[in-house]
């Protein structure tokens, strides 16, 4: 039986880790998307190496023409498991008295609306697999439990998209469907930089596991790469 994986964010770091870890079984069927698929040389390769089970596709999250063009691209797909990967760390050092505004609103309108753009606009391609699970790479920056200083727009994006999908899992409770938000942990990838505790294969392949195993008992969770629970 082959499923299909789409996973947004999939030219770089971790989202680009998932699509090679999906790869590495023959089951998945894998739609990748990203800006510039021309410029996304890695993925490119990888679509040589697996022609018939990786579709390079354009996405802007934050383009509702991009989307909706992603959705007439998938009608009448079934899509099993979404990975809402795409998202950016735009005010990195910035801290209270010098707040870039105009950051904070690309933050969201990336962190928090996109995710929210697409599950919607894929919903009904969602609707068609038996088990469909809806997952949001999120962090622990979003997490109300940690105290911590500055990235006012990176962390509050993180913490609204958490809100935002634990409401959507409340909305489809009664439906065959698995909304998770997923903590990636400390990823040695370009916004996590070289410091971090995992690398992008370790993340990648602690989330393929835990996203395997969700059942609908998981449905609402904030959730470590690794399976355990995320304090909120």
């Amino acid at each position: 039986m082959t499923n299909t994986v789409l996973i947004t964010g999939a030219n770089r770091g971790i989202g680009l880790e998932l699509v090679k870890r999906y790869l590495q079984d023959d089951e998945w069927q894998v739609i990748a998307t990203c800006r510039h698929p021309e410029n996304a040389v890695a993925l490119k390769q990888l679509a040589e190496s697996a022609p018939k089970r990786l579709n390079i596709l354009p996405l802007e999250v934050t383009d509702s023409l991009s989307v909706r063009h992603l959705q007439e691209e998938l009608a009448g797909t079934t899509i099993d498991v979404l990975i809402n990967n795409a998202g950016i760390y735009n005010d990195k050092g910035q801290k209270f008295g010098a707040i870039n505004y105009d950051n904070w609103a690309e933050a969201f309108n990336v962190n928090a609306l996109g995710p929210m753009r697409v599950t919607e606009a894929l919903f009904d391609t969602l609707k068609r697999s038996k088990l469909a699970k809806i997952v949001t790479i999120s962090s622990q920056m979003g997490a109300l439990s940690r105290a911590a200083k500055g990235s006012f727009a990176y962390r509050s994006s993180k913490a609204a998209i958490n809100k935002a999908m634990h409401t959507l899992a409340c909305e489809l409770e009664d439906q065959n469907m698995v909304v998770a938000m997923f903590h990636p942990g400390w990823v040695q990838t370009d916004m996590g930089g070289s410091e971090a505790e995992i690398t992008p294969t370790e993340s990648a392949d602690g989330l393929y596991k835990t996203i395997s195993g969700l059942t609908k008992a998981d449905n609402g969770k904030f959730l470590k790469w690794n399976g355990d629970i995320h304090p909120w």
